[in-house]
């Protein structure tokens, strides 16, 4: 069997993982919901712009992690909302284990 043939086997067990399902099955509630989905949005876009300035060595604003986790309260008090999150999490530690795998099986360290 070829690398090909092997990296559309992991796409398929990564598919119907249980993971990648309630991730699915929680995020089309989300997309029914487009307030919602805004707001978590400008939630994500928020933490990957701390994240990133943190990476990049750039001065991030004292009170912005608690802007993020003020918003994170808002958020999880929807349930809906509460259980994407928890599935979208759950389903990027799987991802980020493959990503390990892979990389130590090949010698190359963490290639998340």
């Amino acid at each position: 069997m070829n690398v090909y043939d092997q990296a559309h086997g992991l796409a398929k067990a990564i598919k119907e993982s249980e993971e990648f399902k309630q991730y699915q099955q929680k995020k089309e509630l989300i997309d029914k919901n487009p307030e919602l989905s805004k707001v978590i949005a400008d939630f994500q876009n928020k933490q990957l712009e701390i994240q990133t300035k943190q990476l990049t060595g750039q001065e991030i604003p004292e009170d912005a992690n608690q802007q993020i986790q003020n918003l994170y309260q808002i958020i999880i008090k929807d349930p809906v909302a509460a259980e994407y999150l928890q599935a979208e999490m759950r389903f990027s530690i799987m991802m980020n284990d493959v990503y390990k795998i892979l990389g130590e099986v090949m010698g190359i360290g963490n290639i998340a």
